[in-house]
Parts: structure tokens; C-alpha cells; sequence
């Protein structure tokens, strides 16, 4: 009987998840929202307007609660989830839906073998200390080895015995670090022009020509003497033209420049 009471006790100081309302809820659980169209009360308005809003936002948010617990549910390692149906309001969106992003070469070709991109962890393990370090800055793995893995290169066979081929490495790799900055730049490109409906080619095409028509219109004769490609349009003439006057005027025109003239040095008019 103690055990009893106790729990109806404890039980009193909850509320029930039971709700009746007069007119039903119109839910909307896709977008996890419900609308209460009955009207409320004026004495309890007045009674205490902070008291009510709390009351009756409490049973509508136990109401959507019944009604979500009423979908049909999946369990996971998380927990049990609910099925959201599709949304039902409309909701105005501050900025536009985002575009699907176009994939670039890389992207297609990793997509199409099944590879995945694979992020190193911070910390990898030093097989001469027996500890953990960080891959880079202070006290990384590498920071322990007081000889560099290539303090000693071998020559090829051919080569000239006098290159640094320590120079030469490094040369190299600029080159490649180059020549995969171009590649990801033309990959950029081509991902642009299809988002714009345009053939890769195409303004690739362009781009070429755009940019021999300003390498033509910076030389002093803005490229008139310059051999024409195929289908290169045709140059405007961008140089500025100065205007002179003939030599031989109308000599009333050019008194009255001169008495203007005077008339500014003098001050004024004799």
C-alpha cells in the first residue's frame, strides 16, 4: 500500500498525456507544426494572459507529440526515429534552393572506380619512441629522425654526374604542382560551362580567342599588323583620336579666342 500511494503520488505531479480539445488540431508533422483554431477563453485571458499561453502550449506540443509517436518508427543504434510524411505548408525560403553541384573530372572518375576520399587521423604512431605524435608541427613523427630519409641519392644511369639532383627534384615536383594546378583550373572551367549549358569546348574555344584579342590590342599598332586567326572577329579601333583644328581657319573664330584669352589675363574687358 506505501509503495502504492507513493507512486500515485509521484504520478499527481505530472500531467496527463491525454489533451481534448473542442476543435481538432490541423497538423502538419513534415514541417512539425500543428494549428489550434479554437478560441480562447476571455476570463482565462484575463486572469492571467503568461499562464495561459503556457497552458496551451504545453497541450499542443503533447498533442503533436501523440501524434508523431502515431507514425510508423525505425529503430536504429541511435534509438527509435518516426516517419515524417512530406510537408504540407509552404514555407517562403530566405535564399534560393542550392544548385546540384556539377562533379568535376577527378570527381567522375572517383565516383566511377568506387573511390573514396579518406581523411587522415591528427596523431599516427612513431615506431622509434613507441608514442603517438602528430603528423606535422612541433614534435611530429618525422622530428625524431636525425638522418632525412634521402640524405643520400642515387644517380641515374645516363645522367650527367655533376646535376644536383636534389635541384632537380625539386624542380620536378614544382612542375607537378604546376601542372595540377592548370589541370584543377580546367576542371573548374569545364564544371562551369556545363552548369551554364555550354559546351566544355566550346568556351574553351573562347577564352582562347579572348585572350589572343587582348594580347594583339596591347601592342602599340593594337594588332593591325598581326596575322588573323579563323573566325577572329573584327578589332575596333580602342586608341584614343585627338582632335585638330586645321591650320587654316575662320579668322573671326580665332579673334575671339584671343580677346576671350585677354580678358581672362587682363580681367576685364578694354
Amino acid at each position: 500500500m506505501e509503495v502504492q500511494s507513493v507512486l500515485e503520488s509521484e504520478k499527481s505531479k505530472f500531467k496527463s498525456t491525454e489533451v481534448e480539445k473542442a476543435i481538432p488540431l490541423e497538423y502538419d508533422l513534415g514541417n512539425l507544426a500543428a494549428f489550434d483554431t479554437n478560441p480562447i477563453d476571455p476570463k482565462s485571458l484575463k486572469k492571467g494572459k503568461e499562464n495561459l499561453l503556457k497552458q496551451l502550449t504545453r497541450d499542443n506540443t503533447q498533442l503533436i507529440m501523440n501524434a508523431i509517436f502515431n507514425l510508423p518508427t525505425k529503430s536504429g543504434e541511435d534509438g527509435v526515429f518516426a516517419t515524417l510524411p512530406e510537408p504540407v505548408t509552404i514555407i517562403p525560403r530566405e535564399k534560393p534552393i542550392p544548385k546540384e553541384k556539377i562533379l568535376t573530372r577527378w570527381e567522375k572518375f572517383a565516383k566511377a572506380k568506387g573511390i573514396q576520399k579518406k581523411k587522415r587521423t591528427r596523431f599516427e604512431y612513431d615506431e622509434k619512441t613507441g608514442e603517438y605524435k602528430a603528423r606535422y608541427g612541433y614534435d611530429h613523427t618525422k622530428s625524431s629522425d636525425d638522418i632525412p630519409e634521402d640524405w643520400l641519392i642515387e644517380v641515374p644511369r645516363g645522367a650527367d654526374p655533376m646535376e644536383d639532383q636534389y635541384e632537380k627534384r625539386a624542380n620536378e615536383k614544382k612542375e607537378r604542382i604546376e601542372s595540377n594546378k592548370k589541370r584543377q583550373k580546367r576542371n573548374q572551367e569545364e564544371a562551369e560551362a556545363v552548369r551554364k549549358n555550354i559546351n566544355p569546348r566550346e568556351a574553351r574555344k573562347q577564352e582562347l580567342l579572348n585572350k589572343s584579342i587582348i594580347a594583339k590590342t596591347s601592342t602599340a599598332s593594337l594588332g593591325r599588323f598581326d596575322k588573323k586567326l579563323k573566325n577572329e572577329p573584327k578589332i575596333k579601333n580602342q586608341g584614343i583620336k585627338k582632335h585638330h583644328e586645321s591650320a587654316t581657319g575662320d579668322m573671326n573664330a580665332e579673334k575671339q579666342k584671343t580677346l576671350e584669352i585677354l580678358e581672362k589675363t587682363i580681367g576685364k574687358k578694354k
